[in-house]
């Protein structure tokens, strides 16, 4: 599969899930599978939310911040 993220639009979803500002993303959907590029501006989060029946995969290229899983907080920098 070759997804090429840079010749997708540019969706703005504001308040993503509950949480603060706007994520920025860059979607990819098959039916089955869905894979976003995704961009965070400083101060801003993705609400608290579960995955019932899927997963979730997040990888970070650039920056900093804190992923919460069940009742843990964890850094995540570049390259976590």
């Amino acid at each position: 599969m070759i997804i090429r993220f840079d010749e997708m639009d540019l969706t703005v979803l504001p308040a993503f899930k509950g949480g603060e500002k706007e994520y920025r993303a860059k979607m990819f959907f098959d039916g089955s599978n869905r894979i976003m590029k995704g961009t965070l501006i400083p101060g801003a989060s993705i609400g608290m939310h579960t995955h019932v029946g899927n997963c979730e995969v997040v990888y970070v290229l650039a920056g900093s911040g804190v992923c919460y899983y069940d009742d843990t907080v964890y850094p995540v920098k570049a390259g976590s």
